[in-house]
């Protein structure tokens, strides 16, 4: 009997315990939190490893935490009526047993959820999405922003308490929530972030300048950074010397399209070239005046990405249709990676896309019309934000440009943002038509560019977008209503059960954002070869091709496969896709 009676004493005297600790359980706090975790395991547009799914899952906890404590103290604060406490202990145990049931069966069902987003992306499924692993994981951010919450809490009632000497005691806690919002602003944007963006830019920068400095410069003297040119070796980064020393020579295209074939000009001026944006537009005038550029047939001004990367398959694909009578020039502005440079210093992307143009389209003006290249403009990710800002339509009216292709659009985009906003009725906002589509079209997997009864203009721009990229289609509208890609006609890249959820679904893209190049080739913010090609072939309109010479161009360019197939020489290949020239 002494076990039992043991037994019996320390419940007695835990249970006290439990329900003083139960009367001080933010109950607000801990069920929003508990709620929006469980929402967190539900689908978005990529799939997550368990790692991060765990990250985000925490994030979204103490987020959900944060709303349901300030409610809960809102509530309070508006002297609105409280339940005794023993009804209160009795709701707070059947709502923290209802959310704990909800977030166990959720993460039952997140290997499914995930499943149906790689389902939809061809990708193999998984067997499990490590539950026990997600709960545990999410403990650390969870705790960790909590943490800073409580501390930011408390130092508001420390200032309120000083103020309440002087001041009545709300207005003081008005005054105490100012003041420390204030200098945590102040905080966060003045030191923190400025010094996690200044210490990026210096490390981005080394990086660049160090990386591959022992390799030879180029032999060729067309390209740059070679002995001729006027394009110092050294000022040209990583990935710059990437879209410098690959591409197909004039041999690869000739093999692979079974006809002559000219070597394409490719021309870079890195950040480092040249001390200001307009000096490294003249620079990169001259180098292109230097090698012949305006000799070409087609002529592309390229915005690159914020590390100065140009997308191998964009470039390639374009030289391969004209059988490399192309010339193409690069222009590095940043070398941050694209959100980040887009956080530090958007308008830089943008001055270097207008300085670049203006040398170019200025020189390319005062050319014979009959004579000279066809010209284009081209970007993917925030280079197309930079590339889209390059002149306006007003300007270049009396002589206008032949067209543009912009790829994987930043949501920010102001003209990507009006043209879809103002599509035509009934067509989703994920495959717009703007206008009469003479002008502006958008395309996807599915190449939606040629459009019944539609012909083109002078000028073809055309958007290249997947619904699944969370670049693109990301809006911080998200945090308080569901988009409308999500509203209209599903896309065929979106998996089903993907449904959006108030601040929950706002964390999962802004992850997603930063996951948008993990996706599989033709899916997220990976473009794919054969999606550049009909982009291409539909704004350029290349000679000397037929139907079956593109179709075995296209199929070769879909076996690609992966993202480690898509990189410098993915193109070659001993057999040709064409089985005669076309005349």
């Amino acid at each position: 009997m002494r076990a039992p009676a043991a037994s019996a004493w320390r419940m007695q005297r835990l249970l006290p315990r439990l329900l003083l600790a139960l009367d001080r359980l933010p109950t607000g706090g801990v069920l929003v939190g508990v709620l929006f975790f469980a929402l967190s395991l539900t689908p978005s547009l990529l799939p997550r490893h368990f790692v991060l799914q765990g990250i985000l899952s925490g994030c979204v906890f103490a987020a959900g935490y944060g709303i349901g404590v300030f409610g809960e103290w809102l509530w309070t604060f508006m002297e609105l009526s409280i339940p005794g406490r023993a009804r209160a202990r009795r709701i707070k145990l059947i709502a923290l047993l209802v959310c704990t049931l909800t977030a166990i069966v959720f993460l039952w069902l997140s290997t499914g959820w995930q499943n149906s987003i790689r389902e939809v992306m061809g990708m193999a499924p998984v067997h499990s999405t490590q539950p026990v692993r997600v709960a545990a994981i999410a403990a650390l951010p969870a705790a960790l922003l909590i943490g800073i919450g409580t501390a930011i809490v408390r130092f508001v009632r420390a200032v309120a308490n000083w103020l309440a000497r002087i001041l009545p005691r709300r207005v003081a806690l008005v005054g105490g929530m100012l003041i420390v919002g204030v200098v945590t602003s102040l905080f966060v944007n003045g030191i923190v972030v400025r010094g996690v963006l200044y210490a990026a830019d210096q490390f981005y920068g080394e990086l660049d300048a160090l990386a591959g400095q022992y390799e030879e410069p180029p032999a060729d003297p067309l390209r740059s950074g070679s002995a001729g040119s006027l394009i110092d070796w050294d000022t040209i980064g990583l990935d710059a010397r990437v879209y410098v020393q690959s591409g197909p020579t004039a041999a690869d295209i000739q093999a692979l399209i079974g006809r002559p074939a000219k070597s394409p000009l490719r021309v870079y001026v890195g950040l480092r070239s040249a001390e200001t944006v307009d000096q490294r537009a003249q620079l990169a005038l001259a180098e292109m005046e230097r090698i012949g550029a305006f000799d070409r047939s087609v002529l592309v001004l390229i915005m690159p990405v914020g590390t100065g990367w140009v997308d191998p398959p964009a470039i390639d694909t374009l030289e391969i249709l004209h059988a490399g009578d192309v010339a193409s020039v690069a222009l590095q502005y940043s070398y941050l990676t694209s959100w980040l440079s887009l956080l530090a210093e958007p308008d830089v992307g943008t001055a270097s896309a207008q300085a670049l143009f203006n040398a170019v389209y200025d020189y390319w003006t005062e050319l014979p019309p009959d004579t000279r290249p066809r010209l284009y403009l081209h970007g993917l990710s925030l280079g197309a934000y930079a590339s889209q800002a390059s002149a306006t339509l007003y300007d270049v009216l009396a002589d206008p440009f032949q067209g543009a292709l912009w790829a994987g659009p930043p949501f920010a985009s102001p003209s990507w943002r009006n043209a879809t906003a103002n599509r035509q009725a009934g067509t989703p906002e994920w495959l717009p038509r703007f206008n009469d589509s003479s002008i502006i079209r958008f395309t996807n997997q599915s190449n939606a560019l040629d459009i019944p009864g539609a012909s083109w203009g002078p000028m073809r721009l055309v958007y290249l977008q997947y619904a699944s990229d969370p670049i693109v289609f990301f809006e911080p509208q998200v945090l308080y209503r569901p988009p409308e890609w999500l509203t209209s006609n599903r896309p065929p890249d979106v998996s089903r059960q993907l449904t959006w959820y108030p601040v929950v679904t706002f964390l999962q893209l802004a992850l997603d954002m930063a996951l948008a190049q993990t996706s599989p080739v033709g899916f997220g913010h990976v473009y794919a070869p054969q999606h550049y090609l009909d982009a291409w072939l539909a704004i350029t309109d290349p000679p000397n091709w037929d139907a079956p010479n593109l179709q075995r161009l296209r199929d070769r360019l879909t076996r690609s496969g992966g993202a480690q197939d898509i990189g410098p020489g993915w193109f070659r290949d001993k057999a040709p896709v064409v089985t005669s020239a076309v005349p």
